[in-house]
C-alpha cells in the first residue's frame, strides 16, 4: 500500500560554515517533527559526520539519511545519498583522498564560520579545520558516476540556481545525463518550474529546503513522494516511477 510522505534530501548542519549555529541535531529534528516531514537527509559540504548525531536523536522519527552535498572541480553541487552510514563513509573516503595529493584550503572561522561537528546533544566533538566549501577536485561526471557506484543516489543540486550548478557551470545538461533526479529550489515560483518540467519532460525533479536555518525547514519547501515506507529503497524506486511509487510535482 502506498502513502504520501514527505521527504527533504538536502538539510545542513553547524558543520556546513554556510550553515547557522542553530542548526543542532535537537532543533532539526524538532522543527521536522513539527512541519511534518517524514524523511530527511542531512547533507553538509565534502563531509557526513553530523549524520550520527541527528540520526541518534531522531530516533526513526523523522527518518534521517545520510548524504553529501558533493563540490566539484568546476564548483557545481551534487547531492549524494545513501543508504546507510557506512556506504556515506566509504564514498567520503574517496572524495577526501584527493586532497592527500592537493592539499586542501584551511577554514577561517571569522571568513567562513565555525564548522562544528555535533552528538546528539549539541555537545561539542571537534571543529573540522578543512574548508568544506571548496572544490574536491573531482569534476562533476566522476563525482556522480562514483555515487551511484557506491550504491547512492545522484542528484543535480539546485539546477536553476546561477551559482553552483550544473547548468550555470557547463549549460543544459544532456536529456540522458546519468542522475538520478534534479532538483530545483523552492523559491522557484511553479510556472518558471514548469518551464523545467517541460524541457526535461521525461526527468524526476524534486524540491528540497536547502536548509541553513531552521526556519527553512517545512514542508511547501519539500517533496511529497509516495511510498511503500519511509526508507531509502522506496525512495529509490520513487524517483525512477516504479510500481506505482512516485514523486508528486513539488508544485501541483
Amino acid at each position: 500500500m502506498l502513502n504520501p510522505y514527505w521527504v527533504d534530501l538536502h538539510v545542513h548542519t553547524a558543520l556546513s560554515p554556510c550553515g547557522e549555529l542553530e542548526m543542532g541535531a535537537p532543533e532539526i529534528v524538532d522543527a521536522s517533527r513539527r512541519a511534518g516531514i517524514d524523511i530527511i537527509a542531512i547533507s553538509d559540504h565534502n563531509i557526513i559526520d553530523n549524520f550520527p548525531a541527528v540520526s541518534e536523536r531522531a530516533e526513526g522519527s523523522p527518518v534521517v539519511l545520510p548524504g553529501i552535498e558533493v563540490q566539484t572541480a568546476e564548483d557545481i553541487h551534487v547531492l549524494a545519498i545513501f543508504r546507510d552510514f557506512s556506504l556515506a563513509e566509504s564514498f567520503q573516503a574517496w572524495l577526501w583522498k584527493i586532497w592527500a595529493k592537493m592539499p586542501p584550503t584551511m577554514n577561517d572561522p571569522d571568513i567562513f564560520g565555525d564548522q562544528v561537528v555535533i552528538d546528539k546533544d549539541d555537545g561539542i566533538v571537534r571543529m573540522e579545520e578543512v574548508l568544506l566549501v571548496q572544490g574536491a577536485g573531482y569534476d562533476v561526471d566522476t563525482v556522480v558516476r562514483r555515487i551511484r557506484a557506491s550504491g547512492g543516489l545522484a542528484i543535480l543540486a539546485h539546477v536553476d540556481r546561477p551559482s553552483f550548478s550544473y547548468p550555470s557551470v557547463l549549460g543544459p545538461f544532456p536529456s540522458d545525463y546519468p542522475a538520478d533526479a534534479f532538483e530545483l529550489s523552492w523559491r522557484l515560483d511553479s510556472t518558471e518550474a514548469a518551464k523545467w518540467r517541460e524541457r526535461y519532460a521525461a526527468r524526476t525533479f524534486i524540491r528540497s529546503s536547502d536548509s541553513h536555518m531552521l526556519e527553512s525547514i517545512a514542508r511547501k519547501h519539500c517533496t511529497k513522494m509516495y511510498l511503500e515506507a519511509p526508507t531509502f529503497d522506496e525512495i529509490n524506486l520513487a524517483l525512477q516511477g516504479h510500481g506505482g511509487r512516485r514523486v508528486s510535482w513539488p508544485w501541483g
